[in-house]
């Protein structure tokens, strides 16, 4: 049985992070500034704008859209949509993401041209960014792999027909299965635990066991981490989810 009160993550499972947008100009697109193009597989994303102004590029099935971002402005979208954001001025976001941080952890593929989405080993070469480097090193690293997606991103707006936005799904999928058990695990320990526990509350209401309430809680976290070098921006990260039931 999942204890009601035990789940120690944010509401539903839920993960937080802040945001600042990369303000380096690409190549593509008249030197558009940004962040690296990419796409989740299992967790919708939602942005809540608390500064500055820009835009979110979105790439679906359904065609090429452009959501702008002001402050006030919550914008969220569903796995399977590749995403960029457009930096016009000083963006800054507040990221809610699905399932624990999973989007964090691994559960996002960037829009590499296709001969970097072959393995995890030749995808990792060009994507991770060493945590023991030198910031200027991270910086370069961070600045290489968004011009590399950006590549295989305009690649996929520019194609006729569905096949290679098929393609590149098809890769995805294949490139983060070793990962799949993990993505589980976190799943089962956050989300869907924290669901569980709201049916055992009802449960418990309808027969009129009010216990759980005297187990109430309150809990507040600082930044386990800031100025990150994240896919889109530099982020500042809270260790929210627990990964305990």
């Amino acid at each position: 049985m999942v204890s009601a009160q035990g789940f120690g993550g944010l509401p539903g499972g839920v993960a937080v992070s802040h945001l600042s947008v990369y303000d380096w100009p690409a190549e593509v697109d008249g030197g558009v500034c940004g962040g690296t193009p990419h796409m989740h597989l299992t967790c919708s994303e939602g942005y809540v704008v608390t500064g500055g102004r820009g835009a979110v590029q979105t790439l679906t099935a359904t065609g090429y859209e452009v959501t702008p971002l002001a402050a006030g402005t919550v914008a969220w979208f569903t796995p399977g949509t590749i995403h960029r954001l457009v930096n016009e001025g000083e963006l800054r976001i507040t990221v809610l993401m699905q399932n624990s941080g999973l989007p964090e952890a691994g559960d996002a593929v960037l829009t590499l041209p296709p001969q970097y989405l072959t393995d995890p080993e030749t995808y990792a070469a060009v994507t991770v960014i060493p945590a023991d480097a030198p910031e200027a090193e991270q910086e370069r690293v961070a600045r290489a792999r968004r011009d590399l997606a950006l590549e295989g991103y305009e690649a996929l707006r520019s194609a006729d027909g569905p096949e290679a936005l098929a393609a590149f799904h098809r890769a995805a999928a294949a490139l983060v299965r070793p990962r799949l058990v993990e993505w589980r695990e976190r799943w089962e320990r956050g989300a869907r635990a924290a669901a569980a526990a709201t049916g055992e509350q009802l449960d418990r209401l309808d027969r009129g066991d009010v216990s759980h309430l005297a187990d109430a809680a309150v809990r507040a976290e600082q930044p386990s981490a800031y100025g990150k070098f994240g896919m889109c921006g530099r982020l500042d990260v809270y260790d929210v989810y627990k990964g305990t039931v």
